[in-house]
């Protein structure tokens, strides 16, 4: 009987679930943000939020435990260094799924995962995007700005004449 021995085993096999996962890990931290499968990215999240709860804490048997996972020394020195410091008070929920659909060959769902603390790097890059004029809006606003400077001229004019006058 296989009593609570329920998780996605991805279609592969436990050898290459952990080495994948563990490639997935570091590239979270590395990057802050990966696109993936919402399959790949709730296994991740399981694998990995253990993994941050536990670089709160930076002793030399946690950074081994870390180490044992990830296998990636530049990972984990950024692990416990920066994302650490960011997620010390944060009681849990270190990750975040967001859906953005299906892929195109297979249409399989398809997410990003991002370090919840660093999402305002993102964003910050997404405003300044926005900031961008198209071809379109240069003409309306060319063409907008000498009408409201003629609108602006013959008003102006009256009220001169207007305090002559008086």
């Amino acid at each position: 009987m296989r009593h609570n021995k329920k998780f996605n085993h991805l279609g592969r096999t436990a050898s290459h679930r952990k080495a994948m996962l563990a490639n997935m890990a570091i590239s979270l931290i590395k990057h802050k943000r990966i696109t993936t499968t919402v399959a790949k990215a709730k296994a991740l999240k399981k694998y990995v939020e253990p993994l941050l709860t536990k670089s709160k804490n930076d002793t030399t048997n946690s950074r081994r435990v870390v180490f044992s996972y990830l296998q990636d020394k530049y990972a984990v020195t950024e692990l416990f260094k920066e994302i650490s410091v960011k997620i010390a008070d944060r009681p849990g929920g270190y990750t975040r799924i967001i859906r953005t659909g299906h892929r195109l060959g297979d249409n399989a769902e398809m997410c990003f995962i991002e370090l919840v603390d660093y999402d305002e790097n993102m964003a910050k890059d997404k405003v300044a995007k926005k900031v961008t004029r198209t071809r379109r809006s240069k003409k309306n606003a060319a063409a907008a700005a000498p009408a409201e400077a003629a609108a602006e001229t013959p008003a102006a004019e009256e009220t001169k004449t207007e305090a002559a006058a008086e």
